[in-house]
C-alpha cells in the first residue's frame, strides 16, 4: 500500500513534469532552467541580492527567461529590444500589477496609483499625480521647501565644522531625514526632524511608522509565491502589516482632518499650498470620487516613492564620488565656473551643470533604486521576443542587468559620469530605465531629479568630502527592494575654504 502511494506520488510528479516540458515546446515558451520543482519553482536556485542571481539565469539562458516563483510563471526580461517590446507593443498587456500581500495591505488593497490594476481608477490617479501634484508648475511652486530643507542641512553641517576640522558623519541617516522633511512638507507642511523640531507626539509617532515601514519594507512573502504556505494561515509578517496599515490610516486621517479645519477658515488665496490641501479642494468639487481613502492613498504613494529612493540615490553618489576624487574635483569645478561662491545653488542651475547631472544618471545606472522595477503581470496572452507568455505571468525586468551589461556600455562597473553628457540618446534605446517607462513609468523622476541634484550638487559645493581611511568606500548592496547599501556610508567632510566667507552668512 505504501509503496503504490509512492509510485502515485512519482507519477504525478513525472505527468507535470511532461505536460510543462509539451506546452513549452508546442507554444514555445521561453527557455528556462531545467529543473522546476514541485511548489516552490525555481526560488531554490535564488540568492541576495536578487538582481545578479536573475542577471546570472539572464547570461546562461537568454534575453527572455521563463521562471517559476513557487507556482507564479514569471518572465524574466534583460535586454533593451525585449524591455522595448514589454513596453511598446505589449505596454497596455503588461499595465497590470501582480496580486501581493503589500499590494493588498500597504496598497489600501490594490487601489493606490501603485498596485491598482490598469484601467479607469488607475488612469485617474495618474492623471491627478501628473498634472496636479507632479506637473513643473506645481514642483515650481513648491521648490522653496526643497531649497528651505537643503539650505537647513548645510548650516547643519557647517555648524558641527566650524573648527575647520573634518568630522565623520553618518550620510544614510542624513539623506533619510532630509528627503522625509522635503516630502512631508510638501505632502502636508509637516516637519519632524532637524535641530529646531520639537519632539512631539506626533512627531515620534512619525517615526515609529517610518521605522516599522523601512523593517518590512525589504521583507519577501513567501506566500505570495507558495499558495500552501499562504493557506496555513495569517503569517507573522501580514500581522505586522495589517498593524502598520492601521498606524498609517490614522496617522494620515489626522493629518486630512486638520488641513481639513484650516481649510474651512482660510481664504482660497491661502488654499492648495500642500499636496493635501489640492486633494481636498478636488474633493469639494468631486467628494464621491476623492474620498478621504483615495487621499490617504496618494499620501502613501507620494512619501513612499519619494524618501527611501531619493535619499538611496545620494549615499550610492557620494560614495562613488569618494571612490573617484577625481569626479568629485570636475563637479566642484563646474559649479564654481557656473555658479560661483557667493551663492547657492538653486533648483534653475540643475540644466546648467550637465557633469552633476551626469553624477546623477551614472549612479542610477550603477544602482537603480528599483533594480528589478515595479513587477507588472500580462493581462492577456502575448509574445516576447517571438516566445509565448500567457495570461497572468508576472513580468520582472531586470533594469541593473541592463545597465551593467558590458555589450551595450563601455566598462559598465567604472563610474564615468562623462557617458551621460548627452543622457537623451541613451534613454532612447531603452539601455537606461531607473524610473522604468511606458504608462507605468514613475511620474515622480523629475521631482527625484530636482531633489538629487539640489541636495548632492549644494553638498559638494559647499564641502569637501573624504573617505575615513586609505581604504575604498564599500560597495556591497544590501538586502532590499531598493538596493540599500549594505553598510551605510560614513564620510569625512568640512567647509570649503572658498565658500567660508558665504556659509558663515546664512
Amino acid at each position: 500500500m505504501e509503496t503504490s502511494s509512492y509510485c502515485y506520488i512519482l507519477l504525478f510528479v513525472v505527468f507535470l513534469f511532461l505536460k510543462s516540458y509539451l506546452q513549452r515546446i508546442i507554444k514555445r515558451y521561453p527557455p528556462s532552467p531545467a529543473l522546476s520543482l514541485p511548489i516552490v519553482g525555481h526560488l531554490y536556485l535564488f540568492k541576495k541580492p536578487l538582481h545578479r542571481t536573475l542577471a546570472k539565469l539572464s547570461s546562461k539562458y537568454g534575453p527572455v527567461v521563463y521562471i517559476k516563483f513557487g507556482s507564479r510563471p514569471v518572465i524574466l526580461v534583460s535586454s533593451p529590444s525585449a524591455a522595448e517590446e514589454c513596453f511598446t507593443k505589449n505596454d497596455i498587456t503588461f499595465a497590470n500589477r501582480p496580486k501581493l500581500l503589500a499590494a493588498k495591505h500597504l496598497g489600501c488593497n490594490s487601489t493606490t496609483l501603485t498596485w491598482a490594476p490598469y484601467g479607469s481608477h488607475w488612469r485617474n490617479l495618474r492623471r491627478i499625480a501628473s498634472l496636479e501634484l507632479l506637473s513643473s508648475n506645481r514642483l515650481q511652486m513648491l521648490q522653496g521647501i526643497r531649497a528651505d530643507e537643503v539650505r537647513s542641512l548645510i548650516c547643519w553641517l557647517f555648524r558641527g565644522s566650524s573648527g575647520g576640522e573634518f568630522q565623520s558623519l553618518e550620510m544614510k541617516s542624513i539623506f533619510f531625514e532630509l528627503t522625509l522633511n522635503v516630502m512631508m512638507r510638501m505632502i502636508a507642511g509637516k516637519r519632524y526632524y532637524g535641530e529646531d523640531v520639537v519632539k512631539s507626539e506626533e512627531a515620534m509617532q512619525f517615526e515609529q511608522i517610518v521605522t516599522e515601514s523601512f523593517q518590512v519594507s525589504g521583507v519577501t512573502n513567501i506566500g505570495d509565491f507558495v499558495p500552501l504556505v499562504k493557506h496555513l494561515g495569517v503569517s507573522r509578517l501580514e500581522k505586522k502589516l495589517v498593524k502598520l496599515q492601521k498606524k498609517r490610516e490614522k496617522f494620515m486621517q489626522d493629518l486630512i482632518q486638520e488641513h481639513r479645519k484650516m481649510q474651512s477658515g482660510s481664504t482660497s488665496e491661502q488654499k492648495s499650498k500642500t499636496m493635501v490641501d489640492v486633494l481636498l479642494s478636488l474633493q469639494g468639487t468631486e467628494p464621491e470620487y476623492y474620498t478621504d481613502e483615495l487621499i490617504r492613498g496618494m499620501m502613501y504613494v507620494m512619501l513612499a516613492a519619494g524618501t527611501d529612493t531619493s535619499s538611496g540615490t545620494m549615499e550610492w553618489a557620494l560614495s562613488l564620488l569618494l571612490n573617484n576624487p577625481e569626479s568629485l574635483a570636475k563637479s566642484q569645478t563646474e559649479i564654481d565656473n557656473q555658479i560661483g561662491q557667493s551663492r547657492l545653488i538653486e533648483e534653475s542651475d540643475l540644466a546648467n551643470l550637465p557633469y552633476l547631472r551626469g553624477i546623477v544618471n551614472e549612479t542610477l545606472r550603477m544602482y537603480p533604486s528599483g533594480p528589478l522595477l515595479v513587477p507588472h503581470e500580462s493581462s492577456e496572452d502575448c509574445t516576447v521576443g517571438g516566445f509565448h507568455v500567457p495570461r497572468g505571468t508576472m513580468l520582472l525586468v531586470n533594469a541593473w542587468a541592463i545597465q551593467n551589461d558590458p555589450k551595450l556600455w563601455v566598462q559598465p562597473e567604472q563610474f564615468k559620469p562623462e557617458r551621460f553628457l548627452n543622457v537623451q540618446e541613451e534613454r532612447d534605446g531603452f539601455i537606461w530605465l531607473p524610473f522604468g517607462t511606458g504608462r507605468r513609468g514613475c511620474p515622480g523622476e523629475g521631482l527625484a531629479n530636482r531633489i538629487v541634484g539640489l541636495a548632492l550638487g549644494s553638498l559638494i559645493q559647499c564641502f569637501e568630502w573624504e573617505r575615513r581611511s586609505e581604504e575604498m568606500v564599500d560597495m556591497t548592496e544590501g538586502a532590499g527592494l531598493t538596493m540599500p547599501k549594505a553598510r551605510p556610508l560614513i564620510a569625512n567632510c568640512r567647509p570649503r575654504p572658498t565658500m567660508l566667507a558665504l556659509l558663515s552668512q546664512l
